[in-house]
């Protein structure tokens, strides 16, 4: 079984990356609203997964997109995305001041924050969206694929569980336990985007490969 997709996305998503953004948003929750948080915010993530593997390949056909001018262009997004957690930032586009600013008071009315923004763009975003589709073009078989999706059942698994630990966590690891973290994810990143972009350069343009 190849777990390369999966180490990708553990790398994309890295929910302990967004362990202080969950404090922040669910600050003044009971312990029922921060419970319900997890479990929608761990059900979206793999929402967008599944979605993205099993609808990705037939919305690239729509739009007439070829998979070599996708994987070139998720390539590049996933190295600005390793760029970003080289930095120490969450892998997607972080939310403008705006949005948090939004965030924050979704969160004082008590209003789910789950799904926006905490799933998605925190989560899950452009870069999650392109690995899983990469990946699905690889797949050939029905079990192949089905892993696939199951990968995202273990993202789901793996936000509910930073996310219930979040005070441990945030407590253990610190700020700069966290950041270090997150730049190692980002050098693995930084590697499969490139491997990514080759297969992509390599097909669009076939006398590179040789």
């Amino acid at each position: 079984m190849d777990f390369k997709p999966l180490i990708t996305l553990l790398a994309v998503v890295n929910p302990l990356a967004i362990v202080p953004f969950f404090i922040h948003y669910t600050d003044g929750f009971n312990p029922q609203q921060r419970r319900d948080t997890v479990v929608t915010a761990a059900t979206t993530a793999f929402l967008v997964i599944a979605i993205s593997a099993l609808l990705g390949l037939q919305v690239l056909e729509f739009f007439n997109i070829s998979l070599a001018s996708f994987q070139v262009g998720g390539g590049m997004l996933l190295l600005v995305s390793a760029l970003n957690m080289l930095n120490a930032q969450p892998a997607e586009a972080k939310p403008a001041a705006q949005d948090l600013q939004q965030g924050a008071e979704k969160a004082a009315r008590g209003a789910s924050i789950a799904v926006v923004p905490l799933t998605i763009p925190l989560l899950t975003g452009p870069a999650t969206i392109s690995t899983v589709v990469i990946y699905a073009e690889r797949a050939k078989t029905f079990w192949q694929m089905a892993a696939l999706v199951g990968y995202g059942v273990v993202i789901g698994l793996a936000t509910a569980l930073a996310f219930a630990l979040a005070d441990p966590i945030a407590r253990v690891l610190g700020k700069t336990g966290i950041s270090v973290m997150t730049r190692l994810m980002g050098l693995i990143l930084a590697a499969l985007a490139v491997e990514v972009m080759a297969v992509g350069l390599i097909k669009l343009f076939p006398g590179l490969g040789r």
